[in-house]
């Protein structure tokens, strides 16, 4: 029986199908509320924020999950001060830089919790915030306009929301389940990095973390990032792989969303991706794009997941090798790309230029796989990052790629 194109389950067919029907239905109604007009965009600290965080919190209660947030409630409240952007001021003939004032920002992570009066917590999360009516990440250039986030990440959001209520009816019972809904990702991972430091539990196990799994494409390609941070996690994701996924896996911990938070003290973290898309942080990234049977198929396979480590005790953290290097502030330049972070193959494969960046007024373009920057090798993610953290702004730079299987060289100007 097919339950997702190319999906194939030894269920009997009337069941399977029940069940198929049941979860499209919930998990996209749950990416059509969070996605719709009336939340304006989820941006943190903002109307549509607490929308959502209602929303969420009506659901988990519908799961019978218990509140796990402060003082009882369903919420952990943050408060963050953005960076200051630099402003230019004309004093007579000169022109003076000075700091832009900014607003202290308050989000809240939404938490909920099944008690099994176990000894170990596993935390599963996915941030819900988004990019409001277009903010400084947005990459959308005609104006200002409501950025949905369906994709990015509605989608996260109602895989989530169907594990909690899957769970909750389930006899897995050799951990605790702890839901999280972030807030303040997009600002820099702010609500996940505020309940690392504060966690409202103890002894966590380890983290799932959802972002973008709504746009399964026709290869079954799912990236997996994290899966060094645990010796158990590459046998297990194999080996719950009913669907045949075609898995591509990333050993670091450090990546561009909420598991580097628990990474960073010391959980077990993966993060769960299906892929980059023309749609990302612009108001195009709407509910009716979502692939509901794909959602589906991701949730099945994190509940596989979850059973195959329900029998392995608490796991064991392990740091990855590139944790101390490749981190945002190590970078003094940028290509201005999207990374193809489903590419398994060698070298780094460009998913989209920015306009006005180096990477597109060199030429580059999509499709085109970065092999070589300067003299450092680029044979993955990895190499990428730390090639770019060896050059300077105005420095000249020759990069070697791949296009259309051919080697082709350009000049780039940082």
């Amino acid at each position: 029986m097919l339950i997702a194109p190319g999906f194939q389950c030894s269920q009997s067919k009337r069941v399977l199908k029940k069940k198929l029907e049941i979860y499209e239905f919930s998990m996209q109604r749950s990416v059509k509320v969070l996605a719709s007009d009336s939340l304006e965009g989820r941006g943190t600290g903002t109307e549509g924020e607490r929308k959502a965080a209602a929303y969420i919190i009506s659901q988990f209660e519908a799961a019978g999950l218990k509140p796990m947030g402060e003082n009882g409630t369903w919420t952990q409240k943050f408060t963050f001060t953005p960076h200051p952007p630099i402003q230019k001021h004309q004093v007579g003939d000169s022109t003076v830089l000075g700091m832009a004032l900014v607003k202290e920002i308050s989000g809240n992570n939404v938490l909920g919790y099944i008690d099994n009066k176990a000894a170990t917590t596993v935390v599963i999360g996915a941030h819900y915030d988004h990019l409001g009516w277009g903010d400084e990440n947005s990459l959308f250039g005609g104006g200002r306009a409501i950025h949905n986030g369906a994709d990015d990440n509605a989608s996260g959001v109602s895989v989530m929301l169907a594990l909690a209520h899957d769970l909750k009816k389930s006899k897995l019972k050799n951990n605790n389940y702890l839901f999280i809904a972030f807030s303040g990702e997009e600002k820099g991972l702010w609500g996940s990095n505020f309940f690392a430091k504060n966690p409202t539990v103890s002894n966590m196990n380890y983290m799932i973390n959802m972002d973008m799994v709504g746009r399964l494409n026709a290869e079954k390609a799912l990236s997996i990032s994290g899966t060094g941070t645990a010796p158990d996690w590459k046998e297990t994701l194999e080996k719950s792989n009913e669907f045949g996924f075609n898995l591509v896996l990333s050993e670091s911990g450090v990546g561009p969303s909420d598991h580097t938070s628990f990474y960073n003290v010391g959980v077990p973290a993966i993060h769960l991706f299906t892929g980059q898309h023309a749609d990302y942080h612009k108001p195009s990234d709407d509910a009716d794009k979502i692939n509901v049977e794909g959602l589906y198929a991701v949730k099945f396979y994190v509940m596989n997941i979850i059973k195959e480590l329900n029998k392995k005790g608490k796991l064991t953290f392990q740091k990855t090798k590139d944790e101390s290097t490749n981190t945002a502030a190590d970078f003094k330049v940028t290509l201005g790309v999207m990374p193809d972070y489903l590419f398994g193959g060698e070298g780094m494969r460009i998913d989209g230029t920015r306009e006005g960046r180096p990477a597109a007024a060199a030429g580059l373009k999509q499709g085109d796989v970065v092999i070589k920057i300067g003299e450092y090798p680029v044979k993955d993610m990895t190499g990428y990052m730390e090639a770019l953290s060896k050059f300077e702004k105005g420095q000249t730079t020759e990069i070697i790629f791949i296009r259309d299987g051919k080697e082709e060289k350009c000049l780039v100007t940082w």
